[in-house]
C-alpha cells in the first residue's frame, strides 16, 4: 500500500504535513507451514533444508557520478528498519556482500569522507540475492562540515559509549562520563564529537584551560562544529575579548543559520563592541528562532535598542522581561533607569550590564551538542513575548489575513520550486542519525474546485525527472495548505486569540493563537494508513504571526491538540517561515513557504525534517495551465515504512 494525495469533497482536501502513515504488510513471502508432528524425523530434516533456503543476501555496488566503481573508502552499514544493527563492512572496489540474511526489509547506509551520506532500502526475499546500486555524490563546500568524523560514522559500540557519556554529562556527572569518553576515544582518536565532549567534561570539572584546548582541537577536525564554535566564543566573551569572539560567532551563524544560540551570542559580542544596530538585528533573530528559550536575550535587546536611541521600545522590551522574571534585580534596576528621561543613555553607560554580568545569556546560549529533549516546546508551554499593553481585534486581523490567502487561491493556478530536504532520525540518547539529503522539483496547486471547496495537490520529482523518494518511504505532504486554516472557509473551525504585537526581524506582527474547536470537523489535516485504509483526522493548535502592515502570514507553528492513540501518534509539530515571492501579475508579492521544520513521534520513531524552498515560479490562473496527474508508468509512489523498498516493483496510486 502506498501514499498519494487523495481528494475528498470537504472544505479542504489534503493530508497535512508529515503525511505518514504506515501500512502493516510485509512484502516478504510468508514463512513455511510448520511440519507435521507425526513425521518428526522427516519434518526436522525438511525444516533444516527450509531454514537454509529462506536466507538471502544483498550485494551492494557503490559507484561515482561517472558510473565507475567507487574508488574511495566507504563504510557500508546494514540495519533493519527499526535501526537495529546487522552488519558493517568497508567496500573493496565499490562492492560489499552481506549474506545469511533472514527475509525482510533492510536499510543500507553508505558513508565516505567528502561525499553525501547515501541511504537506500532493500527487501531480501526467501533464498534470493538482492542487488543494490548506490551512487555517491560529492558534498558542497557548505556541507563538508558533515564529514565522516561525525557521531553517526562511529562504530555501534563506540556510539553506545558516546551515548552513555552524554547521559552522564547531561546529569552533571563528569566522573561517570570520563571512562566512556576514554573508551570511545581509543576506538576513534580522530573524532571531532569525542574531542568536543572531552571539552564539556573539562568544563564541568572546572578546568577551562583544557576545555578550550579540546574545543580548538575539535575545530581542527571539523571547522564548522557548531557547539565548539559557541563554546570557544563563550570562553572569549567571559575573558572580555568580544572582538576575538565575533569571527567564531559569524562562522557559527553561517554553519547553522537557524541556531538561536549563535545569533544570541553574536548579538552580545556586537553590543560589547558598540555595534548596537547590528546587535538589534541579531537579538531579534535569536528571539524568533529560540522562542521562550531565548527570553534571556531580552535584556540584551533592550540595551542595544537604548544605545541606538530607541528608548521607548527598549522600555517595552524590558518591561515584558521583568514581568516574567521579577527576581532579576539587575533588569528591574535597568528598567527604572530607562524610564527616567533625565538619564542619558550612551554606549556602555547606564542601563547596561557588563561582560561579567551576562552569564545568564551565555550559559543559556551554549549547551550540549544534542539536548535530551529533541522536540521543540509545546506551543502552549509559554507565550512568546509581545509588546506590553498592545492588543488587536482578532476578527479583524484574521479577516484581513484571510483576504490575502483568498488572493493567493484566486490568482495563482500553481507554483513550482526547488525543494531541499534534510532528514534525521533521533535515537534514544537524543542523537540524530546521519542526515539524509534529497532535492526535488516541487509543484503545488491550491484551487477552489467549487464554492466552499478547496483542493490541494502536490507533485515531486528528482531534478533528473525520476520519481521522488523520501527517507524511509514516508512523505511530507500538505505544508503549503496549513495557511488555509485562516481562509474564511476554515477560520470558523478554530478558536483564535490575539496575544499582542510581536517584533520580528521582518517587522511588527500580530501574534495569534489558534485551536481546533471540538464542535467543528477537523478538515485541515488527516492521516491515512496506506492508500485505501482508514483515515484519522488530527486536531491542530498553534500560533501564527501576521504582518501588522500587509497582513501576510510571516510564520506559522502547528502542534497536536492531543496524541492520536489509534495510530500511536505522540507528537507532530511544524514550524514554517514564509518569504516574499514576486508575482509579475499586477506587480503583486506573494508570501510562500521558505523554510519548514517538521517533527513527529510515531510508533516510537522520532523524526526531524527540514524543508527549504527556493527558485519559485508562479503561474497565474489565466495561464490555464493546470497541474496534471502523472501517467501510470511515471507516477511516484511513496511507500509506507515496511512497504516498498526501492528495488522492488511498486504499485501505482
Amino acid at each position: 500500500m502506498f501514499l498519494r494525495v487523495l481528494k475528498f469533497l470537504q472544505p479542504i482536501s489534503i493530508f497535512g504535513c508529515g503525511c505518514l502513515l504506515a501500512a502493516g504488510i510485509s512484502l516478504a513471502n510468508p514463512a513455511p507451514a510448520p511440519p507435521r508432528q507425526d513425521q518428526s524425523g522427516v519434518a526436522n530434516q525438511q525444516a533444516q533444508v527450509q531454514n537454509l533456503e529462506i536466507v538471502g543476501s544483498i550485494d551492494v555496488y557503490v559507484k561515482g557520478l561517472d558510473g565507475a566503481p567507487f574508488a574511495e573508502n566507504a563504510i557500508i552499514t546494514l540495519t533493519d528498519l527499526n535501526g537495529a544493527f546487522v552488519d558493517r563492512q568497508t567496500s573493496k572496489k565499490g562492492h560489499v556482500s552481506f549474506g545469511s540474511l533472514p527475509p525482510k526489509e533492510y536499510k543500507v547506509q553508505v558513508i565516505s569522507p567528502k561525499y553525501e551520506t547515501a541511504v537506500k532500502q532493500v527487501v531480501v526475499l526467501r533464498s534470493s540475492d538482492a542487488k543494490l546500486t548506490i551512487e555517491m555524490k560529492p558534498l558542497s563546500d557548505v556541507e563538508e562540515a558533515e564529514s565522516s568524523e561525525s557521531f553517526y560514522a562511529l562504530a555501534p559500540k563506540t556510539q553506545k559509549e558516546v551515548g552513555k557519556a552524554l547521559e552522564a554529562l547531561r546529569t552533571n556527572k563528569p566522573n561517570d562520563a570520563r571512562k566512556h569518553l576514554e573508551a570511545a576515544q581509543k576506538a576513534a582518536p580522530q573524532s571531532a564529537e569525542i574531542e568536543y565532549l572531552f571539552g564539556v567534561y573539562a568544563s564541568q570539572t572546572n578546568d577551562p584551560v583544557h576545555a578550550r584546548a579540546y574545543w580548538l582541537k575539535t575545530l581542527e577536525l571539523n571547522p564548522k562544529h557548531l557547539s565548539a564554535l559557541l563554546a570557544v566564543s563563550q570562553d572569549l566573551l567571559h575573558g572580555n575579548k568580544p572582538g576575538e569572539a565575533i569571527p567564531y560567532l559569524k562562522r557559527a551563524a553561517e554553519a547553522a543559520p537557524t541556531s538561536w544560540r549563535a545569533h544570541a551570542l553574536l548579538a552580545e559580542a556586537l553590543v560589547l563592541q558598540h555595534q548596537s544596530g547590528d546587535a538589534v538585528k541579531e537579538a531579534r533573530r535569536a528571539m524568533e528562532l529560540g522562542h521562550e528559550r531565548a527570553t534571556v536575550v531580552q535584556p540584551l535587546l533592550a540595551r542595544a535598542l537604548a544605545e541606538t536611541g530607541e528608548r521607548e521600545e527598549a522600555v517595552r522590551v524590558l518591561q515584558v522581561y521583568v514581568q516574567a522574571h521579577p527576581a532579576d534585580v539587575e533588569a528591574s534596576k535597568n528598567l527604572e533607569i530607562l524610564k527616567n528621561p533625565q538619564i542619558k543613555i550612551v554606549s556602555g553607560g547606564a542601563a547596561t550590564t557588563g561582560a561579567g554580568e551576562m552569564t545568564a545569556l551565555t550559559k543559556e546560549a551554549t549547551a550540549l551538542p544534542v539536548p535530551s529533549n529533541w522536540l521543540p516546546p509545546d506551543v502552549d508551554e509559554s507565550v512568546p513575548p509581545v509588546v506590553a499593553g498592545t492588543s488587536c481585534n482578532v476578527n479583524d486581523v484574521v479577516s484581513k489575513a484571510g483576504k490575502r490567502i483568498m488572493e493567493l487561491v484566486s490568482d495563482v493556478d500553481r507554483f513550482a520550486a526547488t525543494e531541499t530536504l534534510t532528514h534525521e532520525s533521533i535515537d534514544k540518547y537524543g542523537m540524530p542519525s546521519a542526515p539524509e539529503k534529497r532535492k526535488f522539483s516541487y509543484v503545488a496547486s491550491i484551487q477552489e474546485v467549487q464554492h466552499g471547496f478547496l483542493n490541494v495537490e502536490e507533485y515531486r520529482s528528482t531534478p533528473s525527472g525520476g520519481p521522488a523518494e523520501f527517507p524511509g518511504g514516508v512523505a511530507t505532504n500538505g505544508l503549503p495548505a496549513l495557511v488555509l486554516i485562516f481562509h474564511p472557509y476554515n477560520a470558523g473551525d478554530f478558536t483564535m486569540t490575539c496575544e499582542g504585537l510581536a517584533q520580528l526581524s521582518t517587522g511588527p506582527a500580530w501574534q495569534v493563537h489558534f485551536r481546533q474547536r471540538p464542535d467543528k470537523p477537523n478538515v485541515i489535516k488527516r492521516y491515512r494508513i496506506g492508500a485505501d485504509g482508514p483515515s484519522y483526522p488530527v486536531a491542530l493548535k498553534g500560533r501564527v504571526w501576521i504582518s501588522a502592515d500587509t497582513y501576510q502570514i510571516l510564520r506559522l507553528e502547528t502542534d497536536l491538540v492531543g496524541p492520536v492513540k489509534q495510530i500511536r501518534l505522540a507528537a507532530d509539530r511544524a514550524d514554517i517561515e514564509y518569504g516574499p515571492v514576486r508575482f509579475t501579475k499586477g506587480n503583486v508579492t506573494m508570501w510562500l513557504p521558505e523554510r519548514a521544520d517538521v517533527y513527529y513521534d510515531w510508533m516510537g520513531r522520532r523524526i526531524h525534517r527540514r524543508h527549504s524552498f527556493s527558485d519559485y515560479m508562479i503561474f497565474a490562473v489565466e495561464d490555464k495551465q493546470k497541474i496534471t496527474v502523472p501517467k501510470a508508468e511515471d507516477a511516484p509512489a511513496a511507500a509506507a515504512p515496511g512497504d516498498g523498498p526501492s528495488d522492488v516493483p511498486k504499485q501505482r496510486p
